[in-house]
């Protein structure tokens, strides 16, 4: 690596819910950075204490959880608590002492819902943080083209060279469907799934027909629907759920696929350049994704979702939280405008305000309510939210 980024607001968050929870999962995909997190937070404690569960040594101290954790006072970090889910219920015990001021800090690399029967017995005492990639707040918009293409992993980002960060990705991705998949209790074949994830990246920020990607792939669409749902609660692949409106028009009901990480994305299609990136017919598909990735982050309390009519309007994303909704498009241009959809979208969906975000310089506003936003300015989120409020 050649560089080192602060995720200073990422920090700052695990510890805010560290002080407002006994247990705090930090979860997200391999390789994302968790455990260099967890450890700069234990480097600001007086006392903590690291299990690693890939390691032999760590699980043989565990062999009696209770023997080993009980004593324990401070911070107790727990690194891939999925691969010994057994820990929840006596992580509630611990939780519940009075006596005691030790907090846990579990990283895993599944989602809640994976590790959701584990963790049930934690309601109330337990708070999930999802890590991702790096962003382009965290990067700068100077390196926003890098992002783009070698994606947010860190290792992957902060690669030497384009061809270091390819090289780094391909392991990556042989290394999932081969080691990481099986540890998290998936027996699929690793062939099979590496095959389905690259046929699946073609299908990158389009509505998913199961039937039809089932004939594609000679798969039953029950057997689809599970390898997505495997990738899904990996992290690597993000559903998007149509949102349904009550009025007179029939709207699309099947889910938009996502790859969450570009680089991941650009390697299952063989991009490896950013030549080859400018020139590929999958380009505005990337770009929508990567930008769309973006939005997610500045508004991580939001319910998020797509829309679209069969008789042709859409909205390529709709944030929802209480009575608030925001939309935002996706245009690779550096000079976007309105269009007849995105009034309709307006008017039916009752819209705030709709950002159309573009690849150009400069942010303006399009019409009543509609901003043009360049996605080198959007980490400043007081300007995005500045502008979505007039």
């Amino acid at each position: 690596m050649t560089a080192h980024i602060n995720r200073h607001q990422e920090f700052l968050r695990v510890k805010q819910l560290l002080e407002q929870f006994p247990v705090v999962a930090l979860i997200g995909p391999r390789q994302v950075g968790k455990t260099t997190l967890a450890l700069q937070i234990a480097e600001l404690q007086t006392q903590w204490h690291h299990f690693d569960l890939e390691d032999p040594r760590d699980m043989a101290r565990l062999a009696e959880p209770s023997l080993a954790l009980r004593p324990l006072e401070g911070l107790v970090i727990i690194d891939e608590i999925q691969l010994k889910p057994d820990l929840f219920p006596l992580l509630r015990v611990l939780a519940d002492r009075t006596s005691s001021n030790a907090r846990f800090l579990v990283l895993g690399s599944a989602s809640p819902a994976l590790i959701q029967d584990g963790s049930e017995s934690l309601a109330g005492r337990i708070a999930f943080h999802q890590l991702r990639g790096f962003s382009l707040a965290e990067v700068g918009e100077s390196r926003l083209e890098d992002l783009w293409l070698r994606g947010g992993f860190p290792r992957s980002t902060l690669a030497s060279d384009d061809d270091a960060s390819a090289e780094w990705r391909e392991q990556f991705i042989q290394t999932f469907v081969q080691r990481d998949l099986p540890q998290l209790g998936f027996t699929q074949s690793s062939a099979t799934i590496s095959r389905f994830w690259a046929m699946l990246a073609h299908y990158h920020g389009q509505t998913l027909n199961y039937s039809e990607l089932g004939r594609s792939l000679g798969l039953a669409d029950n057997t689809v629907r599970s390898y997505i749902d495997i990738l899904e609660s990996t992290f690597m692949v993000r559903l998007l759920q149509p949102w349904f409106e009550n009025i007179s028009k029939r709207q699309v009901k099947s889910p938009k696929l996502y790859m969450t990480d570009s680089g991941i994305f650009h390697s299952l299609m063989g991009i490896d350049t950013w030549v080859g990136l400018q020139r590929h017919p999958k380009l505005g598909a990337s770009w929508e994704g990567f930008a769309l990735m973006e939005v997610l982050r500045a508004f991580p309390r939001h319910q998020a979702y797509f829309w679209a009519t069969h008789a042709g309007a859409e909205l390529d994303l709709l944030l929802v939280r209480g009575e608030e909704r925001l939309g935002y498009e996706f245009k690779r241009s550096d000079s976007p405008s309105t269009s007849k959809s995105m009034h309709i979208a307006i008017d039916d969906l009752q819209l705030r305000h709709l950002t159309v975000v573009h690849a150009g310089e400069a942010t303006f506003p399009l019409a009543e309510n509609i901003t043009a936003q360049a996605l080198r300015e959007f980490p400043d989120k007081r300007r995005a939210r500045d502008l979505a409020d007039h």
